[in-house]
């Protein structure tokens, strides 16, 4: 059995506790209610045509409107047991209708799997589930912004609508909200009202420093620089063999130069650690090609020179990552190796095509 998901997103089962607390005290059933009423951010509501693919692996038309995204309060799950690494993340609901435009009725219907809130670095936030842990609770456990309940069984032309709750650090507000189903392209639909922009998400062309490893496993500085990000071609792989997903999708060229700032020779190989962050909220990673002693993608040359970069030498190597159709980069992410190496995250401005 399989079940649907948007790519880079956790479902995560938490623990509502209801009438008693994490440690046995007694908490009253309307704690819950004393919140900060959330913020609704600017997004507009948009319907959508889009598909949702059941257990059975057949795929069901359905219309998409997300309605609501609100920025909610630390405060609004004190009454939650929450894993380490949600303690401290901001709380954002996502409100959405879904009708069945289908001419028969739809059981099981669960869209929530495939939608993902994504901040403006381009990471997926985390979704979170809650159930009850004591039967005896009056209170439903869920923060009062966040109780629409989605129908599982839809009737043709039906229409439910559902609450999610999604978890975003602090410093990187909601860039986007999207939608993708394995039988389908992603849907996005643009968030505003981000302040101050992403911490820690550079410029696209800010040189910055980083750390890799030579064939000894020996530490060597760099110093990178982004160089562009491009739409690409299908044509332009003709010569290698894809296969039917990947003949859907759109392949990006990621062009970074680096400069050897250590003491030590290297292979040009640093755009291994090149990942590419989506509007979507997937993270891409470069696409291996195997073509020894062949010449390659001429657009997307993989290291120019291609030769030992020794102290203070400088190389351009471009990587290839293909995205589907409707998504978009939203960040490039350089992951170094080795003691002290720590991801180096720039915003993109895609180029217009070749």
């Amino acid at each position: 059995m399989r079940i649907a998901g948007a790519a880079g997103v956790s479902a995560l089962m938490l623990l509502a506790v209801g009438c008693s607390g994490a440690a046995g005290t007694a908490k009253k059933p309307g704690a819950s209610e004393s919140v900060t009423p959330a913020k609704p951010l600017p997004m507009k509501a948009t319907p959508r045509p889009a598909t949702w693919t059941d257990s059975d692996d057949k795929a069901h038309p359905l219309r998409l409107t997300p309605t609501r995204l609100a920025r909610g309060s630390d405060s609004d799950l004190s009454h939650i047991r929450l894993d380490d690494d949600l303690k401290g993340m901001v709380p954002y609901y996502l409100t959405f209708s879904y009708t069945n435009t289908a001419r028969s009725t739809l059981s099981g219907v669960d869209p929530s799997r495939n939608f993902s809130v994504n901040g403006t670095n381009g990471e997926a936030a985390q979704r979170v589930s809650l159930f009850q842990s004591n039967p005896l609770a009056t209170g439903s456990g869920l923060p009062p912004e966040c109780r629409e309940g989605g129908a599982a069984e839809l009737a043709a032309g039906a229409t439910s609508a559902i609450c999610q709750i999604f978890m975003l650090p602090k410093g990187q507000p909601p860039a986007t909200v999207s939608y993708k189903d394995d039988e389908g392209d992603t849907l996005i639909w643009p968030v505003g009202g981000a302040e101050g922009g992403s911490k820690g998400v550079l410029a696209p062309d800010v040189p910055a420093d980083g750390i890799t490893e030579d064939s000894s496993n020996r530490p060597v500085s760099l110093r990178i620089t982004p160089k562009g990000v491009r739409t690409g071609s299908l044509a332009d792989l003709s010569r290698f063999e894809l296969d039917a997903d990947q003949k859907k999708m759109v392949p990006y060229y990621v062009t970074m130069q680096y400069r050897n700032s250590g003491k030590y020779d290297l292979l040009p190989s640093m755009s291994q650690g090149i990942a590419l962050r989506t509007a979507g909220g997937q993270t891409v990673k470069r696409m291996l090609l195997i073509d020894i002693g062949g010449p390659g993608v001429g657009k997307c040359p993989e290291a120019v020179p291609y030769k030992m970069v020794k102290p203070n030498g400088v190389v351009t190597e471009c990587s290839i990552h293909l995205l589907p159709k409707g998504d978009a980069p939203a960040a490039v992410v350089f992951t170094g190796e080795g003691q002290g190496a720590q991801p180096v995250t720039w915003r993109v401005q895609v180029d217009g095509g070749q």
